[in-house]
């Protein structure tokens, strides 16, 4: 499905377009924690511990909701109270956001464990499914740990010996 864009693009390019959408540091971090760790309010996003400034934070989510890749919800119990949700075109990021926790954790010092890693590499359309179904059932349970600020180290090693092996 193709969306309609009132504003100018610099070019035609899917990677350019793309970019334009959720190409700044907090977008896709937003979506991979509606995605993965089950968050759905603002002060779960606030405290998710990237340091996210409330202005960005809602400046992003309101930019997320008008591209259509999340939908506010009143919160049933509390009119007051929003809760974020991806959408179908939002969902539809899952594997992007699975191979760019994949290349990093494969090509950079990461807090992801080697275990955790491997498995999404290997059982990637099991875990593709995972996301999905939990984004159809509206389960908030999470997917991915909180990683701490910390890398570590070991990470990346390991997973070279543990793929040499045959």
């Amino acid at each position: 499905m193709r969306g309609n864009s009132k504003s100018k693009r610099r070019s035609g390019c899917p990677v350019s377009i793309s970019l334009e959408r959720f190409g700044d540091r907090w977008s896709l971090l937003i979506i991979r924690d509606l995605m993965v760790r089950g968050f759905r309010t603002f002060k779960q996003f606030q405290d998710s511990g990237e340091g996210i400034a409330t202005n960005i934070l809602a400046d992003r989510l309101q930019k997320l909701e008008a591209a259509g890749l999340i939908t506010a919800e009143t919160e049933a119990t509390d009119a007051r109270k929003l809760n974020y949700r991806l959408t179908k075109k939002g969902i539809d990021l899952a594997p992007v956001i699975l191979d760019l926790l994949i290349w990093a954790a494969r090509y950079e010092q990461t807090a992801a464990p080697s275990n955790l890693v491997m498995r999404m590499e290997k059982d990637r359309e099991a875990v593709l499914a995972e996301v999905r179904r939990r984004w159809r059932e509206r389960d908030a349970t999470p997917l991915l740990p909180r990683f701490s600020n910390g890398v570590n180290r070991n990470s990346r090693a390991k997973r070279k010996r543990d793929s040499a092996q045959p």
